[in-house]
């Protein structure tokens, strides 16, 4: 299986090695010969460039195989509708932030790749967005405070938005999509949130969690 990092190092090297010629053959006086190499230097550092530009904004990105658990999130009432919200990620500190409202959500984005693309090591990917406090009411939820928190940094080139914008640019892109989850939020709940091929999926992890999703 071609490795990504050595695909884009080849790529670098034939950039400085084609340049290189290039000024070579001005030096021999041959400009067309100089042209078209120094063309193909170009293009080859270009297309580096995209790749490691791409690879920074994929590595926020985890890899998604089957269910995987993505994410568990517990619950502290603060009083007056808002609760303290602990999120917990594989490989990740515990973030802290606090919701107002009845229920939380937490959306993620996933990007689908097609054969050729698993053939350089590229599985589907996820990365979780947004975590969000909800109301069970309509109209609370248009008049009361909303709190919603970013999940997600954005290096490096945005390989989301140029699958949504430009899907003919990247044929190896199968799919990209949102998901989201949301569940009550109760004092001292617990909940893990798994990914599938299909989306995001929140179980009731203890006692507390149970009995908030059964009154739901």
């Amino acid at each position: 299986m071609p490795d990504p990092i050595l695909i884009v190092a080849l790529l670098l090297a034939a950039g400085l090695f084609f340049l290189g010629l290039s000024g070579a053959r001005i030096r021999r006086r041959r400009p067309l010969a100089a042209a078209r190499s120094a063309c193909a230097g170009g293009g080859c550092l270009t297309l580096g460039g995209l790749l490691i530009a791409a690879g920074l904004n994929l590595y926020t990105y985890a890899r998604l195989t089957y269910e995987q658990p993505v994410a568990t999130v517990t619950f502290e009432h603060r009083g007056d509708g808002r609760y303290l919200a602990r999120l917990a990620q594989p490989g990740k500190p515990t973030r802290r932030y606090e919701l107002a409202g009845d229920e939380w959500q937490l959306d993620a984005r996933v990007l689908k790749w097609r054969a050729p693309a698993n053939l350089l090591g590229l599985d589907a990917q996820y990365r979780l967005e947004r975590l969000s406090g909800r109301y069970a009411d309509v109209v609370d939820e248009t008049s009361r405070p909303r709190t919603a928190h970013d999940l997600a940094d954005e290096p490096g080139l945005d390989v989301w938005t140029l699958a949504r914008r430009h899907s003919s640019w990247l044929p190896l892109v199968d799919a990209s999509y949102g998901s989201a989850t949301y569940l009550p939020m109760a004092d001292g709940a617990r909940f893990s949130v798994s990914l599938t091929q299909s989306g995001l999926i929140a179980r009731a992890e203890n006692r507390a969690a149970r009995e908030a999703a059964a009154d739901w």
